[in-house]
């Protein structure tokens, strides 16, 4: 009887996991997207670019 809430824990925290990596993931790509959109509008170091006030 003890190994079936043993899986049936496991299961849940695997899933739960899962559940958060893949928040993750989909969060990392929101920022990749808004870093990439905004980027052009960083001033550069060099002096060339656009600068937004």
């Amino acid at each position: 009887m003890l190994p079936l809430p043993l899986v049936l824990i496991l299961a849940v925290v695997l899933f739960g996991a899962g559940f958060a990596l893949e928040v993750l993931w989909w969060a990392a790509l929101v920022v990749l997207v808004v870093l990439v959109v905004r980027l052009p509008g960083f001033p550069v170091r060099s002096g060339g670019g656009r600068r937004y006030r």
